[in-house]
């Protein structure tokens, strides 16, 4: 049963939360014993929103987390009451009830980073390793701050590359809704005028008559078509193939696909660069990066990477065949691999190309803003100038 609670602690400070026991009581026991004064206590229900929505642990709370849990650690306090403590702190259900089966799993025994591996959705396979060689290394806090480090720039520049994406693609959805409207339910009310009058029409204003007669037969399409395009993708990008040419479209797109490629290339080398930098071994570290890059093209060409390694070859010779990467990152790999600073040199590409999406980013959303306002006017006021030229022929016909 989980129970949600609102309290103090000897020192005045409220706290709220939620906690899992079999009975109130010992829902207040436990409270109790941890120090806390409870005001309020009540079950919740099984329909708890988070449920419902089956919400995502947003990345701002899972650092909080990161960091909170981290400095328990470091104050020497047990991994065990680390998590109990965790369990009572955190508002997210989703996180709650993944440390409630941790707590249980680390009560019986088992390491903290098997305890993590059973929940795989709210503890990526990139943070069970790096507990993992936390662990065995026995800086376990260390490790914890760096992930909250490493997921706080992730965020940062996918928010970035997303910033850059969303307003050309807002921009073009209202154009498409704002000329079918147009198309559908204004022009056609000048068509019965133009037709009285019975004037000989310029090209350019038949040909939007034309257009908007299609809409009103067909606008329906936009939204079949729509959905039906969406199914499809849906099916096919279960094929490895299909996401594999997705994904080589991305990094090839024009304008867009430079932001795209080096956003892949800041995720790898700094998921790399994290993995060699805690002393998990190369193969592993390549291993576990191919999984998280998010990019089946760097994915494949990560793979060849490992099987080169294997074989004592360099990581760079599959890199150096590849389209995808560019020289600065192959010799900065050279150069760390002979020099045994491969997590620095990993550490400067990927500072160098978040400095270049940063950039990108920022000089992408000021050329894309005019070019889609000019777009919209474009084909808005091309829809319009239709009608309007007609009708001045018209009025001097009149007078």
């Amino acid at each position: 049963m989980n129970f949600q609670y609102s309290g103090k602690r000897l020192s005045g400070q409220k706290v709220k939360g939620q906690i899992d026991a079999d009975t109130r009581q010992a829902a207040l026991v436990k409270l109790e014993q941890s120090g806390l004064i409870i005001l309020r206590i009540e079950e919740t229900k099984p329909w708890n929103k988070d449920i419902i929505l089956n919400k995502r642990i947003k990345n701002k709370d899972f650092v909080i987390f990161l960091r909170q849990y981290a400095t328990l650690i470091h104050a020497g306090i047990s991994i065990s009451d680390a998590t109990k403590t965790m369990i009572m702190q955190t508002g997210n259900y989703a996180l709650r009830t993944a440390l409630t089966d941790m707590d249980k799993q680390l009560d019986q025994g088992q390491a903290l980073s098997k305890a993590a591996s059973r929940h795989p959705k709210v503890f990526p396979s990139l943070l069970v390793n790096m507990i993992h060689a936390g662990e065995a290394s026995g800086k376990l806090d260390d490790i914890l701050n760096q992930m909250a480090d490493y997921y706080e720039k992730e965020y940062r520049n996918k928010q970035k590359i997303i910033s850059a994406l969303l307003y050309p693609a807002v921009v073009g959805i209202v154009t498409l809704v704002l000329s079918i409207f147009l198309l559908v339910f204004i022009v056609p009310q000048f068509v019965t005028m133009f037709r009285s009058f019975g004037e000989d029409l310029p090209a350019y204003t038949k040909f939007v008559l034309s257009l908007s007669e299609w809409a009103g037969l067909f606008w329906w399409l936009v939204p079949v078509l729509g959905v039906l395009g969406f199914i499809l993708y849906k099916y096919f990008i279960q094929y490895d193939s299909f996401r594999y040419r997705i994904d080589v479209g991305k990094l090839k797109f024009p304008f867009i696909g430079v932001l795209v490629h080096k956003g892949a290339l800041v995720r790898m080398t700094q998921t790399l660069s994290t993995l060699v930098n805690s002393a998990v071994p190369i193969l592993e570290a390549v291993g576990i990066t191919e999984k998280v890059v998010g990019n089946r093209v760097i994915e494949e060409v990560l793979v060849k990477a490992r099987d080169s390694l294997e074989v004592g070859e360099s990581i760079t010779e599959p890199m150096k065949k590849h389209w995808a990467f560019p020289a600065l990152i192959i010799q900065m790999i050279q150069i760390g691999e002979k020099t045994g600073t491969l997590d620095h040199m990993l550490t400067k590409a990927a500072e160098f190309y978040e400095e270049e999406v940063e950039q990108l980013s920022n000089r992408i959303k000021t050329l894309i803003e005019p070019l889609m306002i000019i777009i919209l006017t474009v084909i808005v006021g091309g829809i319009i100038t239709a009608v309007v030229i007609p009708m001045f022929s018209l009025f001097e016909n009149i007078q």
